[in-house]
């Protein structure tokens, strides 16, 4: 079933790292990095703070004239990394291109990660309806405000939407804003993310597309 039988308008929002590209083990090493030098005191901190914005990862680090510091170091080191797309990602979102079913990149990465990240991969941004970055929200997953400001841009309930996630912080989001939620196993253990997961998979490619489109139609 494609969305031309669909009862209601339907939605498919994303996070971006760890479920379209394969960033999530650089990014540990950046935080385990950053971490060692300005001491946030937190145990497994780069795991801990997948999912999350900037700002928000910001405060847990106890000097807080350090934070240009360590958001310049941060900048440094992604300026370095190299993105790529996840095992059948780009073909799951260019799916739902060619079925014109709405999409949003729901991200909490700012515009300097995102120019970077333009650079590297600049087909992607095209292929989505909306995307919501750190700089357009307020509030840090796991609050579901990026996912409802997402969905309401592209016109659907968020009853109706699948919000796809690979953090203990995403899912957490997905679950909290009232969408059907597929978590993706890799970065965090599937049975750790699973009990806020309505679908656990190891790749988008697992996903059974019509069948879920028809359980978003009949939310």
């Amino acid at each position: 079933m494609t969305d031309s039988n669909a009862t209601k308008p339907i939605g498919f929002l994303f996070d971006l790292d760890g479920v379209l590209i394969d960033s999530e083990s650089e990014y540990s090493k950046i935080w385990t990095t950053i971490n060692e030098k300005y001491k946030s005191g937190i145990p497994d901190f780069a795991s801990k703070i997948k999912g999350m914005t900037l700002d928000n990862i910001l405060k847990n680090f106890p000097d807080s004239e350090k934070y240009d510091e360590i958001r310049d170091m941060l900048h440094d080191l992604e300026s370095r990394m190299t993105y790529r797309w996840l095992p059948e990602a780009k073909e799951f979102i260019e799916w739902l291109v060619n079925n014109n079913i709405p999409r949003a990149l729901v991200t909490s990465s700012d515009d300097k990660k995102m120019e970077h990240l333009r650079e590297e991969l600049p087909e992607l941004e095209g292929l989505f309806t909306e995307i919501i970055t750190a700089n357009r929200i307020t509030k840090s997953k796991p609050d579901p405000e990026g996912y409802l400001l997402a969905a309401s841009m592209i016109g659907a309930d968020i009853r109706n939407c699948v919000v796809i996630e690979d953090s203990m912080q995403g899912v957490n989001a997905g679950k909290n804003s009232g969408a059907y939620v597929i978590g993706v196993a890799g970065t965090w253990p599937a049975e750790e993310i699973e009990p806020f997961c309505n679908v656990i998979v190891n790749n988008l490619g697992e996903v059974d597309k019509d069948k879920l489109i028809d359980i978003l139609a009949n939310s």
